[in-house]
């Protein structure tokens, strides 16, 4: 392995985070006008540039150095941005992604048709604001070539303006990891911009990182002080000063200026001072853990909260008082080392949320729609665990949100609605709960046509559709196979999509809710926990046996009087409360028990079960683990749990249950 290879990993980290922001900058770019997110692409595409000069990576670098100029043309305002441009641009993003997954993987990240996108990109460069209009943007490729070829370029910046000389003076932060690295990409950016004159110390020494993070770097340039700025507000710097050679009398900029005394000429600064300066640095505040690791952790963390019952079980077992305070304050520091690593693992949903903005206009875009996309409470956080399953359902309902919902400008507008629709993607904490919301504007679920594709497919008869509520109805989008497109397309029409959402929402162990009002639009509600690590079950006994049932299921605990038992259709029923409920035994679980006196009320979503028990143990937050793929699946049981005193109890699915009725 070579000593490149050893900062891949550092290398695509950083990448990805600029891509990211690339992306999320060009799509505020299309949209609006913003000289901030013009410096923030500029930013970010320059310092991957960098980054993938000094990593060898010569396709990235050509690629981000052909968006550079795009960007620098926008920024000086010879160039308009267009809706064609933007796609060049986006499929440019796209074609970065495809190259850092290469580059991951250990490739080279070149591919085939590289070339040809930066060939693209440079035809733009010869074009001024304004020359053409956006009707005419299919015809950009010949009309950049004959303008190339006529020579009807703008005069050289050479030719205008001498090159200006500068002294950067700069100060890498103490917490820089890889200094020579860091510094290697520092002067290849500025390099970008003129000719480097003069290094002090030598430049070998810098790359070599035997020095004490100052140097110093004399630099011909035409660029500009921005310029300079832009390419020196690194992370890595702690400080740097320009100095206009040619307006001495002017005073130097400083950049990303600390609470640390300015930095001085190096022929000013004697050693004591400059060691002094280099232990004053600021704190890491913020590493990178590999998630793999905080994986192991919270196993770990889960152990203990299953030895802490059982150590418990055996002091109360043997009445050790003396084990009793020590065991609480081992208690309390498990507790908080508990709810410490469930914060560790909580991510922010803009993660997954920034990934959409692309998608919604992609898919508007081909559909011949327009959308307004707003995001709101992407800093609401959910478990790793949890975030890993969410972004395909989400995916699914964004896109089934447009394609079905939201209607071409023309309808919407004999509609006497805006031409421009609303999709609104939420999410907010309530108690324990995280609930994400989907939200259109658009033409909404039509009842009838859901029956309609019902009847045909045979699902129920037509007297049946009749007496249907509405929910009910709608609940038909859910089934396998269901689909009320008329036609198949690349985004929707196989009768694949609402089915898969609601398995893996389900999966997650939380539920989805469906609200349309016909001719003014739908809105799907996920509603989630926050981690599936460790939950809260009530502890209850069967024909002797002990099972654990989560408490989120758990509705009421009534006592269960023979008088209101009936039998329905083969199968008992309570009355309870004026309300029918399907009771179940569970004697092919946990065999026929004769003691059954208690009635434990069960809910899924909007339906309702009742199971009947000997006992009620009480609450205990457990640690729920898979079932051994030894064991394979066991229809009602989603795992097992191992409480205080080290039995092996099983915790049922409740949604499994629910469905069978």
């Amino acid at each position: 392995m070579s000593e490149l290879d050893a900062y891949r990993s550092l290398y695509i980290a950083e990448s990805r985070e600029n891509h990211e922001n690339i992306v999320k900058n060009l799509l505020v770019l299309e949209s609006e006008a913003s000289d901030e997110a013009i410096a923030e692409i500029f930013r970010s595409a320059h310092s991957l540039k960098g980054m993938s000069a000094s990593m060898d990576f010569k396709g990235m670098e050509r690629l981000c150095h052909a968006m550079e100029d795009i960007f620098q043309e926008i920024r000086n305002g010879k160039m308009a941005v267009t809706h064609t441009l933007m796609d060049t641009l986006l499929f440019a993003s796209d074609m970065m992604e495809t190259m850092l997954d290469d580059i991951e993987a250990g490739g080279p990240g070149v591919p085939e048709d590289l070339d040809e996108l930066v060939d693209c990109l440079k035809k733009w460069i010869g074009r001024k604001a304004g020359d053409m209009p956006e009707e005419g943007a299919d015809r950009a490729s010949s009309e950049i070539g004959e303008c190339i070829a006529q020579g009807d370029l703008s005069t050289t910046v050479e030719e205008k303006q001498a090159l200006n000389r500068y002294r950067i003076t700069l100060c890498m932060s103490d917490q820089c990891d890889n200094r020579n690295l860091r510094a290697m990409i520092i002067l290849q950016n500025l390099e970008e911009l003129g000719r480097l004159e003069k290094v002090t110390p030598d430049r070998s020494i810098v790359e070599d990182g035997e020095f004490d993070g100052l140097f110093t770097v004399e630099l011909a340039s035409d660029a500009g002080i921005e310029a300079i700025k832009t390419v020196t507000s690194s992370s890595d710097i702690k400080e740097a000063v320009v100095e206009d050679q040619a307006s001495p009398a002017s005073p130097p900029a400083v950049i990303r200026k600390t609470a640390e005394p300015t930095v001085q000429k190096e022929d000013e600064k004697r050693p004591s001072q400059r060691a002094e300066k280099v232990e004053k640095g600021r704190e890491v505040k913020n590493i990178r853990v590999d998630i793999s690791r905080l994986d192991v952790m919270m196993n770990l963390v889960e152990d203990l909260v299953i030895n802490r019952g059982r150590i418990t079980e055996i002091a109360r077992e043997h009445q050790m008082k003396d084990l009793d305070e020590t065991l609480n304050m081992i208690g309390r520091s498990v507790s908080d080392l508990q709810n410490l690593m469930m914060n560790i693992r909580m991510i922010p949903l803009t993660h997954i949320f920034n990934r959409f903005p692309r998608t919604v206009r992609d898919i508007a875009n081909r559909e011949g729609k327009e959308v307004e996309f707003i995001i709101e409470g992407g800093d609401t956080e959910l478990d790793r665990s949890v975030m890993d399953g969410l972004n395909d359902p989400l995916l699914h309902l964004i896109r089934n949100a447009i394609d079905h919902g939201i209607e071409r400008p023309e309808i919407r507008e004999a509609a006497g609605k805006a031409r421009k629709g609303t999709l609104r993607l939420s999410a907010r904490r309530d108690r324990d709960n995280v609930i994400i919301t989907i939200e259109d504007d658009g033409k909404g679920i039509s009842a009838e046509k859901v029956k309609k594709k019902a009847i045909e497919r045979g699902l129920i008869s037509e007297a049946e559709a009749q007496v249907l509520s509405r929910e009910e109805t709608i609940d038909f989008l859910f089934r396998p196979g269901f689909s009320t497109a008329e036609s198949i397309t690349d985004i929707s029409g196989r009768g694949v999509g609402l089915d898969v959402v609601r398995t893996t929402i389900e999966s997650l162990k939380g539920t989805i809710k469906v609200e349309s009002t016909e001719g003014e639009g739908s809105r799907f509600e996920l509603l989630l926990p926050p981690t599936m690590a460790i939950v809260t079950v009530m502890m209850v006994r069967i024909n002797g046996r002990r099972c654990a049932i989560p408490v989120h299921n758990v509705v009421e605990v009534a006592s269960l009087e023979q008088e209101y038992i009936h039998t329905i259709g083969g199968h008992e029923t309570i009355l309870l409360r004026n309300e029918v409920l399907p009771l179940d035994r569970l004697d092919d679980m946990f065999g026929r028990s004769d003691r059954t006196d208690i009635l434990v009320v069960l809910q899924h979503q909007n339906r309702k079960r009742s199971i009947a028990v000997d006992l009620i143990e009480g609450q205990q937050e457990v640690v729920i683990k898979p079932l051994s793929t030894v064991v394979g699946s066991c229809r009602g049981v989603s795992g097992v749990t191992i409480p205080g005193d080290g039995e092996v109890v099983p915790v049922l699915d409740v949604n499994a249950l629910i469905k069978e009725t």
